[in-house]
């Protein structure tokens, strides 16, 4: 039988460049290479792509990996069966490749932009297709539909950045006549908590808005939800499935960048410390939004559960989630009895299964 070939896709033109390439050396030392034929390419901030020869996937995190001698340019064609092609002096070389694992996360990686290209190259991939990435990817459509589905959420606000230059005082107004501080500031189109804020005061609210700006046109405000963080890995293509519920203590204000992957402040726990019945419905909710969206393949779905009553607040839901060591995703799977290179399999399967 002959092996699949499989493209992990890292890096990319994204601010959560590190993030992915955290995430790819995981997804790199767990593959099974007695299954597949494996194809590392990683694509710069410059938006250059590169075949990484190299064996040492520690080069990725560590940032050398372009150091590695035996790299070679290359390129996923979308002309259909053309594959992977690469670039080796005046020659170009074709590899095919039966199935894309997109280990990318943030702009120009999972908001349909490189499942477009890969539709188009007629490749099968790992996660979401196009609308959906799309979807799933812009905070304010997703809050749009998840409101269509009945599913309850935190009260939010679009403002644009734009309106920030004349309008600021107008903005500032409205926003405090609709909310109390805090407010969590959001760009509408990052993960890994890039370019989020949470505002005390008046002050504090303009600095967040300024700086999401600086990352999207389009900035979600949202009222603040007093309540544990919890977390849940969905899989599946027509019938998904939800592992068990985690939860993140991150030992600071909030979540943020630094609490995910710089300092050591935050803790998770597996399952969430919430009751069996709050733990069940998080992840009826977390399979309803995950369809609501057209989600396939697979995404975590983020909730708040209120200290107080346990009452089930939707935060947001992630299409390509981090795969790094201590992620959330494959450590929830694992805990429900997939362990992390099975979890591989069964997505590549998944990818295989949902075409282009």
């Amino acid at each position: 039988m002959n092996k699949l070939s499989v493209c992990i896709l890292f890096g990319g033109m994204s601010p959560e460049h590190e993030v992915s390439l955290r995430s790819a050396e995981s997804v790199l030392n767990n593959i099974d290479k007695e299954k597949y034929n494996v194809y590392p390419v990683g694509i710069t901030k410059d938006g250059d792509w590169v075949w990484f020869k190299g064996e040492d996937y520690g080069m990725l995190p560590a940032g050398t990996w372009l150091t590695c001698p035996d790299n070679r340019r290359c390129a996923i064609s979308p002309v259909r069966g053309q594959g992977l092609l690469c670039f080796e002096g005046d020659c170009v070389v074709r590899e095919r490749i039966d199935v894309v694992f997109p280990v990318m996360h943030g702009e120009n990686c999972e908001d349909g932009a490189m499942q477009g290209l890969l539709k188009l190259a007629g490749i099968p991939y790992v996660g979401p297709h196009v609308a959906a990435s799309a979807v799933a990817m812009d905070k304010t459509l997703t809050k749009l539909v998840m409101d269509n589905a009945g599913i309850p959420q935190a009260a939010w606000q679009l403002v644009r950045a734009a309106d920030l230059k004349h309008r600021q005082e107008a903005i500032i107004e409205l926003l405090e006549q609709r909310f109390a501080y805090p407010m969590f500031v959001k760009p509408a189109g990052t993960g890994s908590s890039v370019g989020v804020s949470k505002a005390a005061d008046q002050e504090a609210l303009i600095r967040a808005l300024s700086f999401a700006a600086k990352y999207d046109d389009k900035i979600l405000v949202e009222e603040f939800i007093r309540g544990r963080e919890v977390e849940v890995a969905v899989m599946g293509n027509d019938n998904p499935v939800a592992s068990i519920c985690g939860e993140i203590d991150s030992g600071a204000e909030f979540y943020d960048y630094e609490a995910k992957y710089v300092t050591d402040t935050s803790t998770s726990y597996v399952p969430a410390r919430i009751s069996e019945e709050a733990q069940e419905q998080v992840r009826e909710l977390a399979v309803k939004g995950y369809k609501a969206i057209g989600c396939q393949g697979l995404s975590r779905v983020d909730f708040f559960v209120c200290y107080d009553d346990e009452r089930i607040v939707f935060n947001e839901i992630n299409t390509l989630p981090g795969f790094t060591s201590i992620s959330m995703y494959p450590k929830l799977f694992a805990a429900s009895g997939i362990p992390y290179a099975q979890l591989i399999d069964q997505l590549l399967q998944l990818a295989m299964e949902a075409g282009v």
